[in-house]
């Protein structure tokens, strides 16, 4: 057996090549580095990815000038007066842009990843298999690792309909000058309600098309009932069970066609964002030379993030089993130690809070009711933010938070809230799930209060008296 020492040597002479340098690709190649590896990372662009250059960052940066706006639109029920602001779109989006540059301009992400003894090659454009452990770039260098890590990350789907180079995509917003009137957005899942509401809270008109029977359909239903009655409330359109048929210019607008039902009709519209999926971003990769299978849209992947050809791992999008930046950077930790190792550590996912940017927010963590009750009897309760103190201060009595418990463990399966600060609410339920509390003792919190986050407690507290009082919650 080598002693430590010599293992370690050992270690360093192992060669990783990460290919993608967002949320994931650096991740990996830093756990991969501090393991002892050799690691070189490569990306198109600018290290940040999706997730800082185009993404939640200044995604959530336009939407809380979106939220500041909709604010003032309360400004006479706290006894204050003005105007609610006009909105000068190119600023909204310099803004954003300046906070998707802050990764480089002011962490200075690429030279941190250099100090840490990282090759970063950046900005060089697509990378293409030449075999299953080497890659070239566009001008002509070719990389040769022990194993590689894709992060190659996502990109927007087009739908295959007549006058879809008319649509436009997340990546074209952050070059408008000025917010179209009239927004159709096809697609209601996460992405497609975040830019309808963003629209909808800086004045445009929204129209959303959604082909499943209802808005966000990962999402609990009472999340998605709620959220499209909110929308509806404040002026959008919602058209779900719905499908776009094509798209065409019409006497200088956009018309689009669309299918519920046996019903055929249409509408009038000045911009259409097409958000209709997420498919990994492998067209320039050559997969086929390196034996590397999909799964449909996604690179096929085991549990430990091992494709079909073993010297090949994936993390993040790519591999589309749970994509969220929190996730990818999970995944980028556990693929780097098997690249490095040879460990077959499984991606085993607990706990994964995840966040909304629309107004009203909505966030989820565990299974949604319909989920639990597959396999298991369930406790429900929900508090209705109606009887929430923080949210009769701050107006904002237009939510929920909907806790799920397993009867015999009495430990919390899900949660899923939706009103304000429900990304953060939900953290905390998240907690709760990974350190497998019990409803009782979730109800033993002591939660600040006034919050929104005292609706956790608040619905954990009820559903422990239903229990004692009746032997089982109701």
């Amino acid at each position: 057996m080598p002693d430590d020492e010599n293992s370690n040597d050992l270690k360093r002479q192992m060669k990783i090549l990460v290919v993608g340098g967002g949320p994931a690709g650096v991740q990996a190649a830093l756990r991969a580095n501090e393991l002892g590896a050799d690691v070189t990372i490569l990306e198109s662009n600018r290290l940040g990815g999706t997730a800082f250059n185009e993404g939640p960052a200044p995604v959530r940066t336009l939407a809380r000038a979106a939220r500041m706006r909709t604010d003032a639109t309360m400004f006479s029920q706290f006894g204050l007066e003005g105007d609610v602001p006009d909105v000068n779109f190119t600023h909204a989006i310099d803004n954003a842009n300046r906070v998707a540059a802050h990764a480089n301009s002011v962490w200075h992400l690429t030279d941190l990843v250099k100090d840490q003894g990282i090759e970063v090659i950046d900005e060089v454009g697509p990378a293409r298999f030449v075999n299953k452990t080497t890659l070239k770039i566009e001008d002509g260098r070719a990389f040769t690792a022990d194993r590689i890590i894709l992060a190659v990350g996502g990109k927007p789907r087009k739908l295959s309909i007549p006058g879809n180079e008319l649509a436009l995509s997340f990546d074209d917003l952050w070059e408008l000058k000025n917010l179209p009137e009239k927004v159709t957005v096809v697609g209601g899942s996460a992405t497609g309600c975040q830019l309808a509401s963003i629209a909808l809270d800086f004045g445009a008109q929204v129209d959303v098309i959604e082909f499943a029977d209802r808005l966000t359909p990962p999402s609990d239903v009472d999340i998605s009932r709620k959220l499209q009655t909110a929308f509806e409330k404040r002026g959008m359109n919602v058209l779900t069970g719905t499908e776009c048929k094509s798209i065409e210019k019409k006497d200088g607008k956009l018309k689009v066609s669309f299918t519920h039902g046996d019903e055929t009709s249409s509408l009038e519209t000045d911009a259409v964002f097409l958000m209709v999926g997420w498919p990994a971003d492998v067209s320039a990769l050559n997969l086929n030379t390196a034996g590397v299978e999909m799964n449909g849209p996604y690179i096929k992947v085991d549990a430990s993030l091992q494709t079909s050809t073993p010297e090949i791992l994936v993390a993040g999008d790519a591999n589309g089993l749970s994509m969220f930046v929190q996730s990818a950077a999970h995944q980028a930790r556990v693929a780097a130690q098997n690249a490095v190792s040879g460990d077959r550590i499984i991606y085993n996912p607990q706990a994964v809070a995840t966040g909304s940017f629309t107004e009203p927010e909505y966030g989820s963590v565990g299974l949604t009711e319909a989920q639990a009750v597959e396999n298991n009897e369930c406790y429900i309760e929900v508090v209705d933010y109606t009887a929430l103190p923080r949210a009769v201060m701050d107006a904002r009595t237009d939510g929920f938070c909907k806790i799920i418990v397993d009867k015999k463990t009495r430990k919390l399966l899900g949660a899923h809230v939706l009103g304000s600060y429900s990304a953060e609410v939900i953290q905390v339920a998240a907690t709760c799930i990974a350190a497998e509390m019990k409803v009782d003792d979730i109800a033993e919190l002591e939660l600040a209060f006034p919050t929104f986050t005292e609706a956790l407690g608040m619905a954990a507290q009820r559903m422990c008296k239903k229990i004692r009082a009746n032997g089982k919650a109701t």
